[in-house]
């Protein structure tokens, strides 16, 4: 296959000129120099301190086709090109040097994973990791689930002035708390479901002082893709969070998640009927909804917001991850729903954690239509703040990603219960 595109990197516009003169030997050398050093290839952009640029290289003789995907570019802006004379596919994007975000290759793959899932059933099967990336997110399989058909691994860009996350590992001078599983009935949605609680070091049932409440959505991943038990520990051992009890809430299935977290008063009813009423007669947790947070990521941030402007009594304090509130309830066609719920009620006593990824203007799924993920967060953050109430709001370079969640679930915490 050849190319009319263009290399805007640097470096390939190098390779394009010696595979001209030699084709063979200039190839295999820039495989021995790239094998060395990694990939993708960062190259600086004259003139601009604050981007580089960032070039995918995927080595590929047989294809007709690659994709690589990631939120750097739209559905129709993931096609990789192959160089003329060559086995190399690349695509070149300018990016943000704070950017850290995963990605995956689609070889003989279509521009859109839709196309994919026609095709095959399953649109994961043809996905590959980075072979030249040393650095890898990984997902902790649930033991007590199917064994997934979701890639477990992924590659990962991680620009140079990606921001620490230092909360992330385990310490030396941080006790651990105790985390056990517990299973809790119920009636109102009418099934069980594992709900794992962390107990912080020291935890005493029949302490004078009553504990903090955080309940978080999708449990399992909260605990191991965001790392909550390792975060609370070195945030309560550093003392900028006062000891709190966690709640891990499983979400069953995918489709349960769905159906449960997008505005589902039953849910609601489930939190505040069941839920907390159990938490509070098993465990020595506080009934002041200043001191509770409800939380979660996506969808889960969205029921977060949901359940405390039905139930601001007993959740005073919402966590949201890239909430997804360009989603709207069924038959609502008018965008910003729940945002228009806080704008015309009178203002409740709560306070609100929003972040959002800088491309999360993207999806890996579609085009998309309405607003964008970002957009609805802005524009929730905006009617909040102009109705009085306290909102601490963040943006970080990255997507829809557990890869920056984990990141920003500290100070989101701090924000909310502690010292930022």
């Amino acid at each position: 296959m050849s190319t009319s595109e263009p290399a805007a990197s640097p470096r390939l516009q190098i390779l394009r000129q010696a595979l001209e003169r030699e084709p063979s030997s200039a190839l295999l050398a820039f495989w021995d120099e790239i094998s060395e050093q990694g990939t993708p290839l960062v190259e600086p952009l004259l003139g601009d301190e604050t981007h580089s640029l960032v070039t995918f290289l995927w080595r590929d003789d047989e294809s007709s086709a690659v994709t690589v995907l990631c939120l750097l570019g739209g559905s129709q802006d993931r096609n990789m090109t192959r160089l003329r004379h060559s086995d190399l596919w690349f695509k070149t994007y300018r990016v943000r040097n704070d950017v850290r975000l995963t990605y995956q290759f689609v070889p003989e793959g279509p521009a859109q994973i839709g196309q994919e899932e026609e095709k095959t059933g399953n649109p994961w099967d043809s996905w590959r990791n980075d072979p030249l990336d040393p650095l890898t997110f990984a997902f902790v399989e649930d033991p007590e689930e199917d064994p997934s058909d979701f890639p477990l691994i992924r590659s990962v860009l991680q620009m140079p002035e990606a921001p620490p996350q230092p909360w992330i590992q385990p310490r030396a001078d941080a006790p651990s708390g105790q985390v056990s599983l517990q299973r809790v009935q119920s009636d109102v949605l009418g099934n069980e479901r594992r709900v794992w609680v962390y107990t912080p070091p020291g935890y005493a049932p029949h302490s004078d002082v009553a504990y903090g409440l955080l309940i978080l959505f999708d449990g399992w991943p909260a605990m191991k893709s965001l790392h909550t038990p390792t975060i609370l520990d070195n945030l309560l051992a550093s003392g900028r969070l006062p000891p709190l009890v966690a709640l891990f809430v499983d979400s069953l299935d995918g489709e349960t998640r769905m159906r449960e977290l997008l505005y589902h008063k039953p849910l609601n009813d489930f939190l505040v009927k069941e839920l907390v009423p159990w938490a509070r007669s098993a465990y020595r947790v506080t009934t002041d909804p200043r001191q509770t947070i409800v939380g979660g990521v996506s969808a889960g941030g969205l029921a977060a917001a949901f359940a405390a402007l039905h139930h601001p009594g007993t959740f005073g304090c919402v966590l949201s991850q890239s909430g997804a509130f360009r989603h709207n309830p069924e038959g609502e066609e008018e965008p910003f729903w729940l945002a228009r719920q806080f704008a015309a009620r009178e203002k409740l006593d709560l306070s609100f954690h929003l972040d959002a990824g800088l491309l999360e203007v993207h999806s890996l799924w579609d085009a998309g239509s309405g607003p964008s993920l970002l957009e609805a967060n802005r524009h929730l953050r905006d009617v909040l703040s102009a109705k009085g109430y306290r909102v601490h709001y963040t943006e970080f370079a990255g997507g829809h990603d557990y890869i920056s969640w984990r990141g920003t679930l500290a100070g989101g915490l701090q924000a909310l219960l502690g010292s930022a």
